[in-house]
């Protein structure tokens, strides 16, 4: 199986990366997590997305506050999917993240998810590998199902308080 590597601008970024790590260890998909910022260590993070392929890992996962030119440094160094995790900053509450990684130049895309959302950026690089992983597929599969399940029992616990 194909790996994913998580990329974040620093380590302020933890707590969002803590949810995309929980969440592919769920899945039993390895990893490896990184700090490299696009504006600090630029020549490093080039270095991880022009080897990326030829490490093993099928997709990246970026996360970046403030500025959040991660995911887009990343996705100009590499073929592989990159999914970008707008994460909030201090002045604009993310706004500015989100932003800055969903508006990409023609050629260079970058998935984004919503800010702060590691689980999602996770389960949306696991269903690339379950493209052509069926074990993994199935348990994309699974999890929905689970997930559906505990919404009816939460309705129906919610409509019979009503109903007294």
């Amino acid at each position: 199986m194909k790996k994913i590597g998580i990329v974040m601008g620093s380590d302020s970024d933890l707590p969002v990366i803590q949810k995309c790590a929980d969440t592919l260890k769920e899945f039993g998909v390895p990893f490896e997590v990184h700090i490299y910022s696009a504006h600090r260590t630029p020549s490093e993070a080039r270095d991880f997305a022009c080897s990326a392929r030829e490490n093993g890992f099928g997709a990246i996962i970026a996360a970046a506050g403030m500025a959040a030119h991660l995911a887009g440094a990343i996705a100009a160094n590499t073929t592989l999917p990159v999914i970008g995790i707008p994460c909030k900053g201090v002045n604009l509450d993310g706004i500015d993240a989100l932003l800055s990684t969903v508006q990409m130049p023609s050629g260079i895309p970058v998935a984004t998810v919503a800010i702060g959302g590691g689980a999602n950026a996770a389960l949306l690089a696991i269903q690339i590998l379950a493209v052509e992983d069926a074990a993994l597929a199935e348990k994309l599969t699974q999890k929905r199902a689970n997930d559906a399940k505990k919404v009816l029992e939460k309705n129906a616990a919610v409509f019979q308080e009503f109903q007294k």
